[in-house]
């Protein structure tokens, strides 16, 4: 965004849409405010009129990512009614986001350059992560129990089952199963969702 955009006000929306670029290129090693700044068309100490620092504005950007999942899931499963079949169609949509985002993934859930406290990051997390319990709770038919024993344990393991599978598929580690081929790829998926299930 230019100049203009900051004064006129968009100067968190310029900032976060500059952070998206430098996260995208430089991935969170690579990444600076003042790279940000330079981006968005402001001074270099702008950006702590609404950030802070450098944590404030990753942890912005980690909140969009919880947000940006939470839609990703959301649509995959809009229209999906069956228990099971709607699960499947979540973890579909959190791999999609991983793919369509790779370092908005990775920022999100980092545990390094991250406000972990931060109402709104928190808020957005809890967003996601409810999307998710919401499947399970039904899969179970146990919309309203109180989240413990045997349904807690079905919740770890649908998290860890879908995230660890997007991160294995982001850092190459599918590539030997699938040889880059989409329909592997979709095939290799459905078999792991599969197990998310029990």
């Amino acid at each position: 965004m230019s100049r203009d955009a900051y004064h006129h006000g968009d100067l968190r929306r310029a900032l976060l849409d500059a952070a998206e670029l430098v996260l995208a290129e430089r991935g969170v090693s690579g990444f600076t405010l003042r790279e940000c700044a330079r981006r968005a068309g402001v001074s270099h100490a702008a950006p702590a009129h609404h950030f802070g620092d450098v944590t404030g504005l990753l942890t912005a950007l980690a909140a969009l990512g919880f947000t940006t999942l939470t839609a990703c899931m959301r649509e995959a499963r809009a229209g999906v009614e069956e228990p099971r079949a709607r699960l499947r169609a979540i973890a579909r949509g959190y791999v999609a986001f991983a793919r369509r985002h790779p370092e908005r993934f990775r920022l999100t859930f980092s545990r390094s350059r991250l406000n972990g406290d931060d109402p709104a990051y928190q808020a957005a997390a809890e967003e996601a992560f409810g999307e998710l319990e919401a499947a399970i709770r039904l899969v179970h038919g146990l919309p309203d129990a109180p989240l413990e024993g045997a349904l807690r344990a079905s919740l770890t393991k649908a998290w860890a089952v879908v995230h660890g599978f997007a991160h294995l598929l982001l850092e190459g580690h599918f590539a030997h199963m699938t040889g880059g081929d989409e329909a592997a790829v979709e095939r290799l998926l459905a078999g792991v969702v599969a197990t998310m299930e029990a």
